[in-house]
């Protein structure tokens, strides 16, 4: 049977969860998340360049007050020329002082269209901007396939494009857990009826991973209930995320939308302090239910672009190019800003308007992929075509 059968038979089945093929149990406590801010965040309002007086003149009501220890919406200073945004104070700052996350000011890829679908495509799939895309191979399944000790898994409702490839990787939607609609009982038969088929390995574990995944959910709501955590948001969902990364999954996909912010976005309150308030708390949390596998796990956060350096005219942003990648983790070789820069002023602008791309994100990453995994070249051209992999020395 192929493919295409398998996933027609899955979704009849209704388990989202089923996998193309029985994963080895993981070994090694190596774990990998990739959080996708979809919408293209403010990375100039977050990983800020408060040394830079082009960047007061270009934000009037944006702009966020330099490092004060009397304002509590100013900066938070992380070395001479850059700071953090104020909403991150509890949560990503003290990573950052204890070395555990670096960012990465001007990364992106090299798609200039300034599409969000166009650009988000482009980045999952990792190919050759400009050659024929293949929409059934995405970076990260491509990533999968080069390790021999892996557990992947999409929390997402659907399938993303990152994960799409020749195996079929266990997607579900973090946040829309529920009880199974087939019990225990069902369950059995259904797998009995594909005992004797090519289908038995993959319906005996899909049954197994949605049961993981309910019960772990299930169990930590009940926790939450007593008061351990707050049951909204991304936080809540970055701690599932955690405990089932901990327990079962090392290689794992999640998406975070709300991004967009062309009108009215705020500078050290508002909309978009409220959105990296919550994301900074959901990692925070995330980082607490790994626990002590915190240090062999490693997050990257990025987003398909940036926006404009200047703000438009209903005091948001528009459409950029250069973004601000993090790298978090327990081994990571952080407490730095990392990669190639220049300064931040109106010379060194992309187009006059945006950030330019130094660091290609295939690259970055690839680099990434060889310290955490131990994979050479070859393994990485498969992952990343025509792409050399740059050593930062993040791990």
């Amino acid at each position: 049977m192929n493919r295409r059968d398998l996933i027609r038979a899955s979704a009849a089945l209704g388990l989202s969860t089923v996998a193309g093929r029985v994963w080895a149990a993981p070994k090694a406590d190596a774990r990998l998340l990739v959080v996708f801010l979809r919408g293209a965040y403010d990375a100039a309002n977050v990983v800020i360049p408060t040394g830079s007086e082009f960047y007061y003149r270009s934000r009037p009501n944006l702009a966020i007050a330099k490092p004060d220890a009397t304002d509590p919406k100013a900066a938070l200073a992380l070395d001479a020329d850059w700071s953090l945004h104020p909403a991150l104070r509890e949560t990503l700052l003290p990573l950052y002082a204890k070395g555990q996350a670096a960012f990465l000011p001007f990364a992106g890829t090299d798609d200039l269209t300034r599409s969000h679908f166009e650009t988000q495509d482009t980045i999952e799939m990792g190919q050759t901007v400009g050659a024929a895309r293949d929409y059934n191979s995405g970076f990260m399944a491509r990533l999968a396939a080069e390790l021999t000790r892996v557990r992947p898994i999409a929390f997402t409702d659907q399938m993303p494009l990152i994960f799409r490839g020749v195996e079929t990787v266990p997607n579900i939607a973090i946040n829309g857990v529920g009880k199974p609609g087939i019990d225990d009982r069902q369950a059995r038969l259904i797998a009995a009826m594909y005992s004797d088929t090519k289908l038995a390995a993959a319906v005996t574990e899909g049954f197994r991973v949605r049961d993981a995944v309910y019960h772990t959910i299930s169990d930590h709501a009940g926790q939450a209930d007593r008061g351990a955590v707050s049951p909204k948001g991304f936080e809540l969902s970055a701690r599932r995320i955690g405990r089932l990364m901990r327990e079962t999954f090392n290689l794992g996909f999640v998406d975070v939308g709300g991004w967009d912010t062309h009108v009215n976005q705020g500078a050290g309150t508002g909309y978009l302090a409220d959105r990296l308030g919550e994301l900074g708390r959901g990692l925070a949390g995330f980082v607490e239910e790994i626990g002590p596998g915190w240090s062999d796990t490693v997050v990257v956060v990025l987003s398909e672009f940036g926006r404009t350096f200047r703000e438009n005219g209903s005091r948001g942003t528009d459409h950029g190019h250069g973004s601000v990648y993090w790298i978090l983790g327990g081994g990571v070789r952080g407490g730095r800003i990392a990669g190639p820069q220049v300064r931040t002023d109106e010379a060194h602008l992309f187009q006059n308007r945006d950030y330019p791309v130094l660091s290609d994100y295939r690259g970055l990453l690839s680099g990434l992929f060889r310290r955490l995994y131990g994979l050479d070249q070859a393994s990485l051209r498969r992952i990343f075509p025509s792409a050399d992999p740059a050593d930062l020395a993040l791990l």
